[in-house]
């Protein structure tokens, strides 16, 4: 088990938010059936948050608020943080208690672990691979609805970088831009008409010929789109430092070590939030 990274802090809204949503979903109107018909009213519990496999952990001050919200009768004590690696066996977290709120947040604490948990192992796996390059590991917008702010936080659990977090945050000029507006350096030159000057502007070329009509233009950030690794070392070289290049499309765990090889800045790819498969946890109560 590895000490955990420096991280950005969730906001507190954000949390309590995500979470009265999700045991609102759960318990519906009537609460834990199961859990009021078959256990006394003051008995305890205690059980562990156990990894089942090895990964990185992600989502661990959401488990806390799930039992803060159910009462505050139950003590959730993690023995790693957020960003920490570990081993199938470790123990992540000892939760003690009210064995009915226990239990009435069992299924929601996995559920927000096990989902963030695989984005951080997955970007972590993406990460080691490009060790030793230049490049940097980006998630995308490509995100669950609803659940943007926790993916791209469990992405830097993963030793990975943001891009982008909304519409809202920069402009980045897509093919559709372009094929709208005419050409890539009419769709540049627009938009740093139009932005204002803490606003960063990315363009998406598909070609050589488009790469050095958007740096003619005076593009700072280009986005190389589906790019084949001879075709993105071209752009390299063409490129000589003018601009930070992005390669973006078809980013594949077997692929990123080859495209972070042809000198680009950052690697984007939408796998590390929507192919990641929940890490296996398991929260297990003590037999007495």
């Amino acid at each position: 088990m590895t000490d955990a990274i420096a991280l950005p802090v969730l906001p507190p809204a954000l949390i309590e938010d995500a979470v009265r949503r999700a045991l609102a979903e759960d318990l519906g109107l009537a609460g834990d059936l199961t859990s009021q018909a078959t256990i006394p009213v003051g008995a305890t519990a205690t059980a562990t948050l156990t990894a089942r496999e090895p990964g990185v952990i992600a989502g661990l001050p959401l488990a806390l608020e799930v039992f803060r919200q159910l009462g505050g009768e139950v003590d959730f004590d993690p023995q790693v943080a957020d960003g920490a690696e570990v081993d199938k066996g470790d123990i992540v977290a000892v939760v003690s208690g009210d064995a009915r709120q226990l239990l009435a947040g069992e299924r929601t604490v996995l559920n927000f672990v096990n989902h963030l948990s695989g984005i951080a192992t997955l970007t972590h796996r993406f990460v080691e691979a490009i060790e030793g390059t230049a490049a940097r590991i980006c998630d995308t917008r490509k995100t669950t609805p609803g659940l943007r702010a926790f993916e791209k936080y469990a992405v830097r659990c993963g030793g990975g970088v943001s891009h982008r977090y909304a519409l809202s945050d920069a402009i980045l000029i897509k093919d559709n831009h372009i094929a709208v507006a005419g050409s890539a350096g009419r769709a540049y030159r627009a938009a740093r008409a139009a932005a204002g000057h803490l606003v960063a502007i990315e363009i998406e070329v598909t070609t050589l010929s488009q790469l050095e009509e958007v740096l003619e233009a005076g593009a700072t950030v280009v986005m190389l789109d589906n790019m084949d690794n001879e075709l993105m070392k071209a752009a390299v070289r063409l490129n000589d430092r003018r601009a930070r290049l992005e390669a973006s499309g078809g980013v594949t765990l077997d692929r990123v070590r080859g495209i972070a090889e042809t000198g680009v800045d950052f690697i984007s790819s939408s796998q590390i939030t929507m192919g990641a498969k929940p890490l296996d946890l398991g929260l297990d109560v003590e037999i007495r």
